[in-house]
């Protein structure tokens, strides 16, 4: 489990200060970015966490796609290089299939986000709550 993750709300902030501290302008996020939700650790799903402890110990993982490259084709994350984003499966349940819900991490900043319906929302994960 990664906990707490290294991201920090603050980003945001610091970067208007920053623009007026030196007169810049103050690029505004994605209407894609904004969209991304938040949940509270304690409200994932179960199977959800043997993921993310999974994640953290470097594997092994159920599914060979697990660990793979996210490309944020669906433009729901904030934009990021390729190879930023990685993907991993949470276990549905009954389903014979890898199902619809994955982790998806961001390398640089630890930050996890959710997704209960195969990337079409997408939640961040709330370590501090």
């Amino acid at each position: 489990m990664r906990f707490p993750p290294r991201i920090t709300r603050t980003g945001a902030a610091a970067a208007v200060l920053s623009a007026l501290l030196v007169g810049g302008t103050v690029a505004t996020a994605s209407p894609a970015a904004a969209a991304v939700g938040s949940i509270c650790y304690s409200d994932l799903p179960s199977q959800a966490y043997d993921t993310l402890e999974l994640i953290e110990q470097g594997g092994p993982f159920p599914y060979s796609q697990d660990g793979t490259v996210f490309q944020n084709r669906e433009g729901v994350l904030p934009s990021q290089s390729s190879g930023y984003y990685h993907e991993y499966t949470v276990i549905t349940p009954g389903s014979s299939t890898r199902g619809a819900r994955r982790i998806v991490t961001g390398e640089e900043n630890q930050e996890d986000y959710y997704t209960a319906d195969h990337y079409e929302s997408f939640d961040l994960v709330d370590y501090g709550c």
